[in-house]
């Protein structure tokens, strides 16, 4: 397992950005895929971005595309995501989290940052 840290949450208008950031203790970041994802007031958590560790290619869940972008430095050991255009339906709190390479499972998890976007 991985420890991760998530910082960069905050409240801002709609239309505005922010950038959150997670970083990682682990020797071996570089063969985990890291994701995004969020759990808004009484929902579940979902999905919002993927970005592999072997080839780098980007996911994003169909609300966040065009919007969102998910970014990683290996050599820093973390993982950002971009998020402009922001709207009132993207508050949540949000968590990153990390999966072995190979694996369907995300097995590390950090505790969040919040994400509030006013109307």
């Amino acid at each position: 397992q991985v420890q991760l840290v998530e910082s960069g949450g905050g409240l801002v208008q709609a239309g505005g950005s922010l950038r959150l950031s997670c970083v990682a203790a682990s020797r071996t970041f570089s063969s985990y895929d890291m994701g995004w994802f969020r759990q808004a007031p009484g929902k579940g958590r979902t999905f919002v971005a993927l970005i592999a560790s072997s080839d780098g290619r980007r996911y994003y869940a169909d609300p966040v595309k065009g919007r969102f972008t998910i970014s990683r430095d290996n050599a820093k050991n973390t993982v950002d995501l971009q998020m402009n255009n922001l709207k009132p339906e993207d508050t949540a709190v949000y968590y990153c989290a990390a999966r072995p390479t190979g694996s369907n499972l995300y097995d590390s998890w950090g505790q969040g940052t919040q994400v509030t976007v006013s109307s």
